[in-house]
């Protein structure tokens, strides 16, 4: 059973991972958090983005840094099943039948423009999101722990893609937008290439996959208090009775922005939760989760735009603060001893 750390391990090991991948890239930091967040979460990440704006660099430089075994996928419309789970082939001179892991069968795995390949390849990963293993003939396989699936999707090339259907978009426990770097970030990025003369930046792994399954056994253990749960749940409800959406957000919404905000707490050095956590990562929690109505579609509402409206209607309820909740509760996580 892995180990839980101090919360001060936690956010320094968590900035310090940051800090290595920002080497390679520049002025996304909140998404490289995001992204950290949905692995400390155990959970996968959605990265939706025109070409060309660094989706597949983060997922590489962030198994890089992290010491985590990595693959990379890339979704076509002829990809089958057996080509992301392994196959059982057969044996040579006599011997038995072997099963041949898949490319699924990493810490860390790129499905790179997940929406090219059928919905029954698409599905394929479906298992694997959520129990952690595959299933090739009647026979099943766990994945190595951690697991984290990046997937990437072009959102504006839709000439014979497979969008994905609602039941494996709600598998993701967050759907990220890069965005176009800000001029001056882009100018730091062509020097920096510039400077050492090769495409890609060399990186330093800061930890590795058991030190990852400490660091989520330490988010397990934030606090998050019943401000936090109510917070959520209204949340989740308001999406349901808003009038541009045809269906609202599933239980597992709830669900992911309450495990979403405690990794968020950890990596700002917290050991419980705030309302405030779960405010912040609501847009990406949620808005891949409901379904907007055709009017609303045909309007060009988009379904960020809804959860904003959402946030904005529901009061955020007031949190204690450190000291409050440290003279009621006892000890915070912070002062957990190491190896707790």
């Amino acid at each position: 059973m892995d180990h839980a750390v101090t919360i001060e391990e936690l956010a320094a090991t968590c900035g310090a991972i940051i800090d290595e991948i920002e080497k390679a890239v520049v002025g996304k930091r909140p998404v490289l958090e995001l992204v950290l967040a949905g692995l400390l979460a155990d959970g996968h990440v959605l990265v939706e983005d025109v070409p060309g704006v660094a989706k597949t660099l983060i997922a590489r430089s962030l198994a890089e840094v992290t010491g985590l075994s990595f693959s990379r996928i890339q979704f076509t419309p002829d990809l089958i099943p057996s080509d992301l789970t392994g196959a059982v082939l057969p044996g040579l001179d006599g011997s038995p039948p072997a099963f041949a892991p898949g490319p699924l069968f990493a810490n860390a795995v790129l499905g790179d423009e997940i929406n090219r390949s059928p919905s029954k390849t698409q599905a394929a990963a479906l298992e694997a999101m959520e129990e952690r293993q595959v299933t090739v003939d009647g026979h099943s396989h766990p994945l190595p722990r951690p697991f984290l699936l990046i997937a990437t999707q072009n959102p504006v090339e839709t000439e014979g893609t497979y969008p994905l259907p609602e039941a494996q978009l709600d598998r993701f426990l967050v759907r990220i937008h890069v965005g176009y770097p800000a001029p001056a970030d882009e100018r730091e990025l062509l020097r920096r290439r510039l400077d050492r003369g090769t495409d890609r930046a060399r990186l330093q792994p800061v930890t590795d996959a058991e030190g990852i399954r400490r660091l989520q056994a330490t988010v397990e253990r934030i606090e998050a208090g019943d401000d936090v749960v109510d917070y959520a749940v209204r949340l989740v409800e308001a999406t349901r009775s808003h009038d541009a959406l045809e269906i609202g957000s599933s239980p597992r919404g709830g669900l992911a922005l309450v495990k979403l905000a405690r990794a968020r707490a950890g990596l700002s050095g917290r050991g419980f939760t705030t309302p405030d956590d779960v405010k912040r990562i609501a847009v990406p929690v949620l808005a891949h989760r409901v379904v907007l109505r055709t009017e609303a579609w045909v309007r060009g509402v988009r379904e960020e735009a809804v959860i904003q409206e959402c946030l904005d209607s529901v009061p955020t309820p007031s949190s204690l603060t450190t000291g409050d909740r440290t003279a009621l509760d006892g000890p915070t996580l912070d002062a957990a001893p190491a190896g707790s």
